[in-house]
C-alpha cells in the first residue's frame, strides 16, 4: 500500500518552524503556570468544600459516571473504530479516497492509540499527587510542584499528566483531514477538540482528581504527538498511490516518468 505524496499539496517550510516555536513556548508557559503561580491551588480551592472536607463534585453523576465512565467508553469505541477503518483501508483501499484522506485517517488512528498510551506511561513515572490526596484537601500527602525536589521516602502520586483528558484529546488529530488544504478549518477543528478535551479534564479537576497544569500538560503532549505523527506519516508517503488504478491514466504516466 502506498501514499500519494507527489499528489499532495506542499507544506511551507515555515509551518514546521512555527509549530516548533508554538510547542516550545506553550511548554514554557505551562511550566511557569504550574511552578511559579498558584493557579492550580486557587482553582482546586474553589472546587473544594472546607466544611465537608471534600470535593462536592467527586461523586456527582455527571462527573463520575458520565464524564469518567460513559464518555470515556464512548470515546474509546470511537478511537477503536478509526483504528479498524484504517486497518480495513490498508488491506482493501477504496478508490474514492485520495492520499490526503488516507494520511489523515492514519494520523487519527495512530493518535487514538498513542495519545492515551503516552499519558499512561508518563503517569506511571510521575511523582505528582492528585489534589484529593493532599493534606490541603483532607489527604495525607504534601503539595510538591513539578520542579521542586521530591522528598525521599514519599510515595509517588502517579497523577500527572491528566490521563482521563487524553481520552478526548486525541481528537485533535481530526484536524489532519483539512490540513494543509484548508488550514483555517484545520485550526478550528483542532481548537474545538482542544476545548472539548479541556472540558473533559475540567470535570476531573472539579472532582479533585487533577490540577489545571495536569490537564494543560496532557493537551500539550497530545498536540505534540499529533504533530509528529503527521510528519512521520507524511514522510512515509511516496509518489505511488494507494490504489494505482484509481489515479487517472494521464497522472499515472506523469508519475511513471519521474
Amino acid at each position: 500500500m502506498h501514499a500519494v505524496a507527489a499528489l499532495e499539496p506542499s507544506i511551507h517550510p515555515h509551518h514546521g518552524r512555527l509549530a516548533a516555536a508554538v510547542l516550545l513556548n506553550t511548554a514554557l508557559l505551562i511550566l511557569w503556570l504550574g511552578n511559579y503561580t498558584d493557579i492550580d491551588l486557587r482553582l482546586a480551592d474553589a472546587a473544594y468544600d472546607a466544611a465537608s472536607r471534600s470535593f462536592p463534585m467527586q461523586h456527582a453523576w455527571i462527573a463520575e459516571k458520565f464524564n469518567h465512565m460513559i464518555l470515556k467508553a464512548a470515546l474509546s469505541i470511537l478511537g477503536g473504530a478509526f483504528v479498524a477503518l484504517c486497518i480495513w483501508d490498508w488491506f482493501r483501499p477504496s478508490r474514492r479516497w485520495d492520499g490526503s484522506r488516507r494520511i489523515a485517517l492514519r494520523v487519527v488512528a495512530i493518535s487514538a492509540v498513542l495519545v492515551p498510551t503516552a499519558m499512561s506511561v508518563l503517569k506511571h513515572f510521575s511523582q505528582s499527587h492528585c489534589p484529593w490526596d493532599l493534606q490541603r484537601y483532607g489527604g495525607t500527602e504534601p503539595y510538591i510542584r513539578l520542579l521542586e525536589v521530591f522528598p525521599a521516602g514519599l510515595s509517588a502520586g502517579h497523577c500527572m499528566p491528566a490521563g482521563h483528558a487524553s481520552s478526548a484529546l486525541w481528537l485533535v488529530a481530526l484536524s489532519a483531514f483539512w490540513w494543509p488544504r484548508r488550514p483555517r478549518m484545520a485550526a478550528a477543528v483542532a481548537g474545538a477538540m482542544l476545548l472539548f478535551g479541556g472540558m473533559v479534564g475540567w470535570m476531573q479537576q472539579l472532582r479533585g482528581a487533577h490540577f489545571l497544569s495536569h490537564t494543560l500538560w496532557s493537551a500539550w503532549i497530545a498536540c505534540a504527538i499529533v504533530y509528529f505523527t503527521y510528519k512521520f506519516v507524511k514522510g512515509l508517503a511516496n509518489p505511488m498511490p494507494f490504489s494505482y488504478s484509481s489515479v487517472p491514466a494521464a497522472t499515472q504516466m506523469q508519475i511513471a516518468k519521474r
